[in-house]
């Protein structure tokens, strides 16, 4: 079976919004990307504050 290319939407505005929300939906990904690391640090954070109360208790 030959290969077949991905079929072009013949309704321009449907694929404009189409376009539109794939952007979106890259922006949203890529901002939650990149707030994992300081969501990382404020668990490790949390950790290390939980540690030391351990500690001192």
């Amino acid at each position: 079976m030959p290969p077949t290319s991905p079929r072009l939407d013949p309704d321009p505005d449907r694929r404009r919004r189409r376009l539109e929300l794939l952007a979106a939906l890259a922006s949203a990904k890529s901002a939650r990307e990149t707030r994992q690391p300081q969501r990382l640090r404020r668990a490790r954070l949390r950790e290390l504050i939980a540690l030391r109360r351990r500690l001192v208790n």
